[in-house]
């Protein structure tokens, strides 16, 4: 039989195998602060995230790791003060490292206490989130350059419908008039030939108020994102011949930037089920996931086509992946369970975002 270990052996081998994981650890800086806040342990995460080597470190007040101007704050100090307060303290800001460097850290200070409840120092973790930050900024850069860019296109769309509403169209209505009166003038073997083209006239004035709906949505502006899709549908789907559907359990209207993104990616996905998925019905959903806007486009036609990397190269498709990136999320097209095409893709609906939001009727 294996000889029994003693307690105290079972203890000592479990504390070394802790000790060195703790010192292995190289994605955070673990290290330890008596209850002045001096440090008496180093791992090799804060050798290198801060770049001392533990016998030039061990010894000197934490405090070396902050900016003049938190050290004038006294905030070494009074995150000590809250740790023993509340048990632990985490907080995010500027620490600086051994070359003077400033790096974005997310620290965590933990209070801790023998077994007879006096304090005995500090456990600190720090972690070097830098990067995430500046993906942070890259984001709500983007956003910003993504709101700029709709706002100004969407502006210049309106512009253009309303030029087209106001000018083109009222000489077109006033052209036809004056046809339809020289028309009525005329002969009757020449009366028929203008009325042709009075008709023509019409047809023309048609597809110019067609053009406008297409390029700026009213109801987008005046009864939100389910209306304007929902007025879409039944204008240019429907009278093409299809069926369709609508299902959305939004509360709330999204910010003008992400309903007008959700609204174009819509159009060009239903362009493409009436162009090329000879389909007989549409379903459009919209619901709100993962502090986002899930959106899905899916049709009952022939599926993608053998060739699809091809075509995801087509204008259309590029448009709609970028219009969804661009806003910070992601899209996609595959071929439905029982048979069409799906198109999915996300949004994100940013916290910032919720001021701007309005109730949808219901």
């Amino acid at each position: 039989m294996p000889e029994a270990r003693h307690p105290e052996h079972e203890l000592y081998d479990s504390e070394e195998r802790f000790r060195l994981l703790v010192q292995s650890v190289v994605d955070y800086a673990i290290f330890m602060l008596d209850p002045g806040g001096r440090i008496v342990s180093w791992n090799a995460g804060a050798e290198r995230i801060k770049g001392y080597a533990a016998h030039e470190i061990i010894g000197r007040h934490f405090s070396v790791f902050y900016p003049p101007d938190d050290i004038a704050a006294d905030k070494p100090g009074t995150e000590l003060e809250l740790a023993v307060a509340d048990g632990r303290l985490e907080d995010e800001g500027w620490r600086l490292r051994r070359d003077g460097t400033r790096f974005w850290a997310n620290v965590v200070i933990t209070a801790l206490y023998d077994a007879d409840g006096s304090l005995r120092g500090f456990g600190k973790v720090t972690r070097d989130m830098t990067e995430r930050r500046s993906a942070e900024r890259a984001l709500d850069e983007r956003g910003r350059l993504l709101s700029h860019l709709i706002r100004a296109q969407e502006a210049e769309r309106q512009r253009i419908a309303w030029d087209v509403h106001d000018d083109t169209i009222q000489a077109m209505v006033a052209f036809g008039m004056r046809v339809q009166l020289i028309a009525d003038r005329l002969p009757a073997e020449h009366a028929e030939a203008m009325s042709r083209l009075g008709d023509t006239v019409s047809a023309t004035i048609d597809r110019l108020r067609d053009l406008t709906f297409r390029l700026h949505p009213p109801e987008l502006d005046h009864s939100g994102l389910p209306e304007a899709l929902s007025t879409y549908l039944a204008h240019v789907v429907a009278e093409a011949g299809l069926t369709w559907e609508l299902r959305h359990d939004l509360r709330r209207e999204p910010s003008p930037e992400i309903a007008i993104t959700v609204y174009r990616i819509c159009q060009e996905a239903l362009t493409n089920v009436l162009k090329h998925a000879r389909a007989s019905s549409v379903t459009v959903s919209l619901s709100a996931d993962d502090q986002g806007l899930l959106v899905g486009v899916a049709d009952d036609g022939v599926g993608p086509s053998p060739d699809a990397p091809g075509r995801r190269e087509h204008f259309g498709l590029i448009e709609m992946r970028e219009r969804a990136e661009l806003a910070g999320g992601w899209w996609s097209m595959e071929a439905a369970p029982g048979g069409g095409t799906i198109v999915r893709f996300w949004l994100p609906t940013p916290p910032s975002e919720a001021s701007a939001e309005r109730y949808l009727p219901r």
